[in-house]
Protein backbone atom coordinates (compact mmCIF):
# COMPACT_ATOMS: atom_id res chain seq x y z
CA UNK A 1 0.00 0.00 0.00
CA UNK A 2 1.67 3.18 -1.18
CA UNK A 3 0.98 6.30 0.86
CA UNK A 4 1.83 9.83 -0.12
CA UNK A 5 3.42 11.52 2.85
CA UNK A 6 4.27 15.19 2.97
CA UNK A 7 6.42 16.58 5.73
CA UNK A 8 5.51 19.89 7.31
CA UNK A 9 8.08 22.38 6.02
CA UNK A 10 6.96 25.57 7.73
CA UNK A 11 5.10 26.64 10.86
CA UNK A 12 3.96 29.84 9.15
CA UNK A 13 0.22 30.34 8.95
CA UNK A 14 0.20 33.24 6.53
CA UNK A 15 1.34 31.65 3.27
CA UNK A 16 0.03 31.94 -0.27
CA UNK A 17 -1.14 28.28 -0.34
CA UNK A 18 -3.02 28.73 2.96
CA UNK A 19 -4.59 31.94 1.65
CA UNK A 20 -5.78 30.10 -1.46
CA UNK A 21 -7.29 27.34 0.69
CA UNK A 22 -9.01 29.92 2.89
CA UNK A 23 -10.45 31.66 -0.19
CA UNK A 24 -11.75 28.30 -1.38
CA UNK A 25 -13.56 27.92 1.95
CA UNK A 26 -15.16 31.35 1.50
CA UNK A 27 -16.44 30.23 -1.89
CA UNK A 28 -18.59 27.45 -0.38
CA UNK A 29 -21.43 29.68 0.90
CA UNK A 30 -21.27 31.76 -2.29
CA UNK A 31 -21.66 28.60 -4.36
CA UNK A 32 -24.62 27.41 -2.28
CA UNK A 33 -26.35 30.77 -2.59
CA UNK A 34 -25.84 30.83 -6.37
CA UNK A 35 -27.24 27.32 -6.83
CA UNK A 36 -30.12 27.44 -4.36
CA UNK A 37 -31.03 31.14 -4.45
CA UNK A 38 -31.12 32.70 -7.90
CA UNK A 39 -30.18 29.36 -9.56
CA UNK A 40 -27.35 31.13 -11.36
CA UNK A 41 -25.79 27.88 -12.52
CA UNK A 42 -23.27 29.54 -14.83
CA UNK A 43 -21.81 31.61 -12.00
CA UNK A 44 -21.94 28.64 -9.64
CA UNK A 45 -19.96 26.68 -12.23
CA UNK A 46 -17.38 29.48 -12.34
CA UNK A 47 -17.03 29.34 -8.53
CA UNK A 48 -16.44 25.58 -8.72
CA UNK A 49 -13.95 25.97 -11.57
CA UNK A 50 -11.99 28.61 -9.66
CA UNK A 51 -12.06 26.35 -6.60
CA UNK A 52 -10.71 23.41 -8.57
CA UNK A 53 -7.94 25.53 -10.06
CA UNK A 54 -6.93 27.01 -6.70
CA UNK A 55 -6.99 23.49 -5.20
CA UNK A 56 -4.40 22.46 -7.77
CA UNK A 57 -2.46 25.71 -7.39
CA UNK A 58 -2.21 25.72 -3.58
CA UNK A 59 -0.67 22.25 -3.51
CA UNK A 60 1.75 23.04 -6.33
CA UNK A 61 2.86 26.30 -4.72
CA UNK A 62 3.18 24.73 -1.26
CA UNK A 63 5.54 22.10 -2.66
CA UNK A 64 7.48 24.46 -4.92
CA UNK A 65 7.95 27.20 -2.29
CA UNK A 66 8.49 24.77 0.63
CA UNK A 67 5.37 26.12 2.34
CA UNK A 68 3.70 22.85 3.32
CA UNK A 69 2.20 23.65 6.71
CA UNK A 70 0.11 21.86 9.30
CA UNK A 71 -2.70 24.39 8.70
CA UNK A 72 -2.52 23.76 4.96
CA UNK A 73 -2.73 20.02 5.53
CA UNK A 74 -6.00 20.63 7.39
CA UNK A 75 -7.49 23.41 5.24
CA UNK A 76 -7.00 21.76 1.86
CA UNK A 77 -8.90 18.50 2.51
CA UNK A 78 -11.49 20.43 4.54
CA UNK A 79 -12.19 22.68 1.57
CA UNK A 80 -12.40 19.63 -0.73
CA UNK A 81 -14.87 17.88 1.56
CA UNK A 82 -16.99 21.02 2.01
CA UNK A 83 -17.19 21.61 -1.73
CA UNK A 84 -18.16 18.01 -2.41
CA UNK A 85 -20.69 18.00 0.45
CA UNK A 86 -22.24 21.38 -0.40
CA UNK A 87 -22.45 20.48 -4.08
CA UNK A 88 -24.05 17.13 -3.29
CA UNK A 89 -26.59 18.81 -0.99
CA UNK A 90 -27.38 21.54 -3.51
CA UNK A 91 -27.73 19.15 -6.45
CA UNK A 92 -29.89 16.81 -4.39
CA UNK A 93 -32.18 19.65 -3.31
CA UNK A 94 -32.45 20.76 -6.94
CA UNK A 95 -33.16 17.10 -7.92
CA UNK A 96 -30.22 17.04 -10.33
CA UNK A 97 -28.78 13.96 -8.64
CA UNK A 98 -30.83 11.24 -6.93
CA UNK A 99 -30.89 10.87 -3.17
CA UNK A 100 -29.25 7.40 -3.27
CA UNK A 101 -26.21 8.90 -4.99
CA UNK A 102 -25.93 11.61 -2.35
CA UNK A 103 -26.20 9.00 0.41
CA UNK A 104 -23.35 6.98 -1.17
CA UNK A 105 -21.07 10.01 -1.10
CA UNK A 106 -21.97 11.24 2.37
CA UNK A 107 -21.90 7.75 3.93
CA UNK A 108 -18.29 7.30 2.86
CA UNK A 109 -17.25 10.49 4.64
CA UNK A 110 -19.25 9.55 7.74
CA UNK A 111 -17.47 6.19 7.87
CA UNK A 112 -14.11 7.90 7.41
CA UNK A 113 -14.90 10.29 10.28
CA UNK A 114 -15.76 7.27 12.44
CA UNK A 115 -12.07 6.26 12.22
CA UNK A 116 -10.91 9.48 13.89
CA UNK A 117 -11.45 8.40 17.55
CA UNK A 118 -9.31 5.30 17.01
CA UNK A 119 -6.54 7.48 15.56
CA UNK A 120 -6.78 10.02 18.38
CA UNK A 121 -6.41 7.31 21.02
CA UNK A 122 -3.03 6.55 19.46
CA UNK A 123 -2.02 10.23 19.32
CA UNK A 124 -2.52 10.56 15.57
CA UNK A 125 -4.53 13.35 13.98
CA UNK A 126 -4.67 12.65 10.26
CA UNK A 127 -3.89 9.88 7.84
CA UNK A 128 -1.51 10.53 4.97
CA UNK A 129 -3.46 11.15 1.77
CA UNK A 130 -3.55 8.33 -0.76
CA UNK A 131 -3.27 9.06 -4.45
CA UNK A 132 -6.49 7.08 -4.86
CA UNK A 133 -8.35 9.48 -2.56
CA UNK A 134 -7.01 12.42 -4.56
CA UNK A 135 -8.10 10.74 -7.82
CA UNK A 136 -11.60 10.20 -6.40
CA UNK A 137 -11.85 13.83 -5.32
CA UNK A 138 -10.57 14.91 -8.75
CA UNK A 139 -13.31 12.88 -10.46
CA UNK A 140 -16.01 14.26 -8.17
CA UNK A 141 -14.81 17.84 -8.51
CA UNK A 142 -15.30 17.43 -12.27
CA UNK A 143 -18.48 15.33 -12.07
CA UNK A 144 -20.58 17.60 -9.89
CA UNK A 145 -20.10 20.82 -11.89
CA UNK A 146 -20.76 18.92 -15.12
CA UNK A 147 -23.97 17.52 -13.65
CA UNK A 148 -24.94 21.07 -12.71
CA UNK A 149 -24.33 22.19 -16.30
CA UNK A 150 -26.28 19.16 -17.50
CA UNK A 151 -29.43 20.51 -15.87
CA UNK A 152 -30.64 22.18 -19.01
CA UNK A 153 -31.63 21.64 -22.61
CA UNK A 154 -29.55 21.16 -25.72
CA UNK A 155 -26.46 19.36 -26.87
CA UNK A 156 -24.09 21.03 -24.43
CA UNK A 157 -26.29 20.07 -21.47
CA UNK A 158 -26.56 16.49 -22.74
CA UNK A 159 -22.77 16.21 -23.15
CA UNK A 160 -22.22 17.70 -19.70
CA UNK A 161 -24.65 15.18 -18.25
CA UNK A 162 -23.00 12.19 -19.97
CA UNK A 163 -19.47 13.20 -18.96
CA UNK A 164 -20.69 14.26 -15.52
CA UNK A 165 -22.17 10.85 -14.78
CA UNK A 166 -19.06 9.12 -16.15
CA UNK A 167 -16.86 11.10 -13.75
CA UNK A 168 -19.41 10.57 -10.95
CA UNK A 169 -19.43 6.79 -11.30
CA UNK A 170 -15.64 6.62 -11.35
CA UNK A 171 -15.45 9.10 -8.48
CA UNK A 172 -17.79 7.12 -6.23
CA UNK A 173 -16.00 3.86 -7.03
CA UNK A 174 -12.59 5.36 -6.26
CA UNK A 175 -14.01 7.14 -3.19
CA UNK A 176 -15.11 3.85 -1.65
CA UNK A 177 -11.94 2.03 -2.71
CA UNK A 178 -9.91 4.77 -1.00
CA UNK A 179 -12.03 4.28 2.15
CA UNK A 180 -11.09 0.59 2.19
CA UNK A 181 -7.40 1.56 1.94
CA UNK A 182 -7.81 4.06 4.78
CA UNK A 183 -9.52 1.43 6.95
CA UNK A 184 -6.64 -0.98 6.28
CA UNK A 185 -4.14 1.78 7.04
CA UNK A 186 -5.85 2.51 10.38
CA UNK A 187 -5.92 -1.21 11.19
CA UNK A 188 -2.16 -1.45 10.60
CA UNK A 189 -1.46 1.70 12.59
CA UNK A 190 -3.51 0.45 15.52
CA UNK A 191 -1.68 -2.86 15.44
CA UNK A 192 1.80 -1.28 15.37
CA UNK A 193 1.36 1.72 17.71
Amino acid sequence: MEVQETEVQTDRVLTVPNLLSFLRLLGVPLFLWLVLGPEADGWAFVVLAVSAFTDYLDGKLARRWNQISRLGQLLDPLADRLYVLSTVVALTLREIIPLWFAVLLVARDVLLIALVPALRRRGLTVLPVHFLGKAATFCLLYALPLLLLGDGEGTLALLAQVFGWAFAIWGVGLYWWALLLYVEQVRRLLRTT
